[in-house]
């Protein structure tokens, strides 16, 4: 830019004498040329001011040609100090500087005889300055050697040639003749300017003419103008394209080192508001403008344009880095967020939303009633419009209080699943939201309550079943001894009297021992528990058992010894349960997993065995009581395992949870880790 604003100031600089900067440099024709236009127009209009407004010496001399408007002015200021002189300025006039509207034609009459001289001093002046500008049109006419003219308007006339017949002027090259029969115009290639003559219709008649010498030394001015302009616009249009292909690269690249890098780098620059760099940017164009015109006119040419060049390279430079800085902040995305007025804004909205967010119901209601008022007076000049904003805003809470009231009705009806859906946040939003909570409740309060009774059915029917399967045989063998003499017969139903009264002992055992589980009633004495070592002698005293089963425990060895902080008896006794399960219900010849893992400070014991039964029950109903995995209850076991030992592993701050994959059955216990 620097480079562009110094090279058109050398090209003007270095020309010595004036030209017409606005002279299109691709004119081809000098007839055609604004050159040429410009010059007939010129002697046009010089010889139109000598015939329609000074005509004479003597006429100008008179008087008549004096500015009445110029005079009136110099006169009213003149009559302004006589008033001031005799302290009656406000007095005499009924409005300030208005001459016509004096009240005292008298204090007028006296003013023009006191001031006569003054007044005719200005006449002269104005009579002076109208005959210099008559004799510089003269002379300027004059000495344009090669200018031959003749106007006539009435009587007056002005010319420089005795012959002024029209074939006296088609002599000459360039000629335009003009009177009330003809409006001939030379060279051919002008005529299309007849209209731009058209006021020396004003004139009776007026003829010009241009000879050879004068159009050629024109002709060599205008094409040395022509060139030397044409040649600057080609270095200023290469220097522009220049500046812009500059310019895109910059835009391009700023922020990024590379074309595949998308994330953009801001500099120490970029912390500068947005905003503020924006009026910056306004602000610098126009300094620039001010401060170059400034030294070009008021300075030497060559000291000029040194400072000029130095002027144009600071004030590129800083719109440059300002441009730079919010394309930056452009391509990442801030240039909205970065700006003083939106951090305001921003930081206002937050403060009166933490206000209006911390106060109850009463407190907003209050900050609305007083921020409107005030909005309402800040914005005066655009009442209606606030107005209208806020029935609107009213008009839509009502529509919410509509829509909860509905919801209510609705709800209390019977419709519990109804949801009241509103989009605007706010007090009623939250209080929908309450509402469609109740509703939920209600809905999930109904499920559980219908869930219970049906495992109140359920574990009524399996209690019964399996309390009744072993007392109806008691009762059935003793019925049979009664009217039995045979002694071998009577004692193989004193045995099988003696295994039901067992089995009906272990169920009646299981179902207090779930009963003290589940209420949490069951005594613990938290100690050190070495976990590893307690799985294997408890599987040692089960030896005989694990063998019957045929299965094939497989135990993960930590490298050091684990414990746990837990109540022996009630741990084992959960162990114990899930190991008779495994002995019960797993497929022969399967391998049992037990696995010990340091969870930092819990550890987590889970064991995995292969169902003989297939399961399909979920985990969360083969915890409930009385659940078993045989559908058909016809395998030995209360169906209380599982609940006792999840209601002990709890009562020792424990977790117990079962999952099922197929036939796979894993149980999973954590329990706190004891630290030395």
């Amino acid at each position: 830019f620097t480079t562009i604003v110094v090279v058109g100031l050398k090209t003007i600089n270095s020309y010595e004498r004036n030209i017409d900067l606005f002279n299109n440099p691709f004119e081809d024709n000098y007839y055609t040329s604004t050159k040429y236009d410009n010059e007939v127009m010129g002697v046009v209009g010089d010889l139109d001011i000598l015939a329609n407004n000074y005509k004479s010496e003597e006429y100008i001399k008179s008087g008549q040609t004096i500015n009445k408007e110029e005079f009136k002015r110099q006169e009213e200021n003149l009559f302004n100090n006589y008033l001031h002189e005799k302290d009656s300025y406000n007095y005499y006039y009924d409005n300030e500087n208005d001459y016509e509207n004096t009240k005292n034609e008298r204090l007028k009459e006296e003013f023009k005889e006191e001031y006569k001289k003054e007044l005719e001093e200005i006449q002269e002046n104005l009579i002076k300055k109208d005959l210099k500008d008559f004799k510089n049109i003269i002379s300027k006419l004059q000495n344009k050697k090669g200018l031959l003219y003749y106007v006539r308007q009435g009587k007056i006339v002005f010319s420089n040639t005795k012959n002024n017949s029209n074939d006296e002027f088609k002599k000459y090259p360039a000629y335009v003749i003009s009177d009330e029969n003809v409006n001939l115009l030379a060279p051919k290639s002008y005529e299309d300017k007849k209209s731009n003559i058209g006021h020396i219709s004003e004139l009776e008649e007026i003829k010009i003419a241009f000879s050879k010498d004068y159009i050629r030394e024109e002709m060599s001015i205008w094409k040395q103008d022509r060139d030397m302009i044409r040649n600057a616009s080609y270095k200023l249009l290469v220097l522009f394209i220049v500046l812009i292909i500059s310019l895109l690269y910059l835009l391009w690249f700023t922020g990024r080192k590379g074309l595949k890098d998308k994330e953009v780098k801001l500099s120490r620059i970029d912390k500068l508001y947005t905003d503020i760099n924006i009026i910056l940017i306004i602000s610098i164009i126009p300094l620039w403008g001010l401060i170059s015109s400034g030294i070009f006119y008021s300075l030497a040419k060559e000291v000029s344009l040194i400072l000029i060049g130095i002027n144009s390279f600071v004030s590129s430079s800083l719109v440059l880095m300002l441009l730079l800085s919010l394309v930056r902040h452009l391509k990442n995305k801030t240039i909205i967020s970065h700006s003083l007025l939106f951090i305001v804004i921003k930081k206002a909205y937050e403060v009166g939303k933490d206000i209006y967010d911390s106060g109850s119901v009463a407190v907003k209601v209050a900050v609305a009633a007083i921020a409107y008022p005030l909005i309402a007076g800040i914005t005066f000049f655009m009442f209606p419009i606030t107005i209208t904003g806020a029935v609107y805003l009213a008009h839509r809470k009502v529509k919410e209080y509509l829509k909860i009231k509905k919801g209510v009705e609705t709800i209390k009806n019977g419709q519990i699943d109804y949801k009241i859906e509103l989009e605007e946040e706010g007090e009623f939003k939250k209080l929908a939201e309450d509402i469609n909570s109740i509703g939920e409740g209600f809905n999930s309060a109904i499920a559980n309550e219908l869930k219970s009774e049906k495992l109140k059915t359920e574990l009524i029917t399996n209690v019964s079943h399996d309390i009744r399967t072993p007392l109806t045989s008691i009762i059935t063998y003793i019925d049979l001894m009664k009217n039995e003499n045979d002694p071998t017969k009577i004692n193989e139903y004193i045995k099988i009297i003696d295994q039901k009264s067992h089995r009906l002992k272990t169920l009646t055992d299981d179902l207090f021992e779930a009963s003290k589980a589940t209420s949490g009633n069951i005594p613990v004495n938290f100690e050190k528990i070495d976990i590893r070592s307690l799985i294997t002698q408890g599987l040692g005293e089960l030896n005989e058992q694990v063998k019957e089963s045929g299965l094939d425990f497989r135990i993960s060895r930590l490298e050091e010894k684990t414990y746990v902080r837990a109540d022996g008896k009630l741990l084992w006794r959960s162990i114990e349960n899930l190991l008779t399960n495994i002995f019960k219900y797993s497929l022969r010849g399967s391998r049992v997993y037990i696995d010990i893992a340091d969870l930092g400070e819990e550890i987590e014991l889970s064991i995995k065995n292969i169902s003989a039964y297939e399961l399909n029950i979920s985990s969360e109903e083969l915890m409930e009581r009385f659940k078993r995995g045989d559908d058909s209850r016809s395998s030995e076991g209360s169906g209380l395992g599982l609940s006792i030992s999840k209601s002990l592993i709890e009562a020792q701050d424990g977790s117990f949870d079962i999952f099922i994959d197929g036939d796979l059955f894993k149980v999973r216990m954590r329990l706190v880790k004891f630290f030395i």
